[in-house]
């Protein structure tokens, strides 16, 4: 009998520690930053994310990043994410807006060129923002009021695919390319435009003159010593109902120009949730409710 009584404590404790160590590998929303993983590799961090899928907002040749405060300066954008992003966007206007994001808390603002074919304008069917890790290094929330460009809106020769490229989806059959390619088959209408933005930053400026030297792509898992401060890697991913092709062109002045621009405003204890509970402790939270 006194066997029996002891062994109960013992099965309890066995079956705690299990669900202890499934809550922080299955996606238990109760993971924390306490049981983040003292030391981490590389392969780890595949599939490591968190996701917001925002629809379209609206088209405006404004860029409160580049051009603040000079309405219609800028080539045409297409934005998705917060509702009021303008020319005279702060983050107090952006804070206090809507957003098409369904992800709640994500109030960031996110634009790229509008994109045309044969001369017409392609409004996007919605927009897929993965925010990753790729540093050994725990990840940090970005800053209120964050700004960042990535890709080079004057660009005349390919960019690399690792950080702006164009496909059909992953079920398009079509490699990465630097230009437009005519998606094939069921997937004829499924052209994206990628853009990846840099995870390091300067841990001083929430902006630069040239909007992209505060901020560093990190190399084999390390920020620079420049950059030191590890944060989501965004990759910004347009859907278009369009089959792409040799007259599609973007309106900052040609296919080769792809680029996009992040305004950071999310409700910053959200974010800072999702970076903790998410990142730094290698789940794959996807989409989320």
């Amino acid at each position: 009998m006194s066997r029996r009584r002891a062994a109960a404590p013992v099965l309890t404790l066995a079956i705690a520690a299990v669900t202890a160590v499934t809550s922080v590998h299955a996606g238990s929303p109760r993971a924390t930053a306490a049981n983040a993983p003292t030391q981490v590799r590389l392969g780890q961090l595949a599939g490591v994310n968190f996701v917001s899928v925002c629809g379209f907002s609206h088209r405006a040749g404004d860029d409160p990043i580049v051009f603040p405060g000079q309405p219609g300066v800028s080539h045409d954008h297409t934005f998705v994410g917060n509702t009021s992003t303008s020319a005279f966007s702060t983050l107090t206007t952006l804070s206090e807006a809507e957003t098409t994001c369904r992800r709640p808390g994500d109030t960031a603002a996110y634009w790229m060129p509008t994109l045309l074919v044969n001369g017409a304008v392609v409004t996007p069917l919605s927009a897929t923002i993965y925010y990753r890790r790729r540093t050994l290094a725990p990840t940090q929330p970005f800053p209120a009021g964050l700004k960042i460009v990535a890709g080079n809106s004057h660009a005349t020769s390919p960019q690399s695919v690792r950080r702006v490229f164009w496909n059909c989806g992953v079920l398009g059959g079509v490699a990465p390319s630097a230009t437009p390619p005519t998606c094939p088959g069921p997937f004829a209408r499924g052209l994206r435009l990628h853009v990846r933005f840099p995870d390091c930053w300067n841990g001083k400026t929430l902006d630069s003159a040239d909007h992209a030297g505060h901020m560093a792509y990190s190399v084999a898992g390390a920020c620079p010593a420049s950059h030191p401060v590890p944060v989501p890697a965004i990759a910004v991913i347009f859907h278009y109902p369009t089959t792409g092709g040799p007259t599609t062109t973007l309106s900052s002045g040609g296919p080769l120009t792809g680029h996009a621009d992040f305004f950071n405003a999310w409700n910053q204890t959200t974010l800072a949730r999702l970076v903790t509970d998410c990142l730094d402790v290698l789940r794959h939270c996807g989409r989320g409710a």
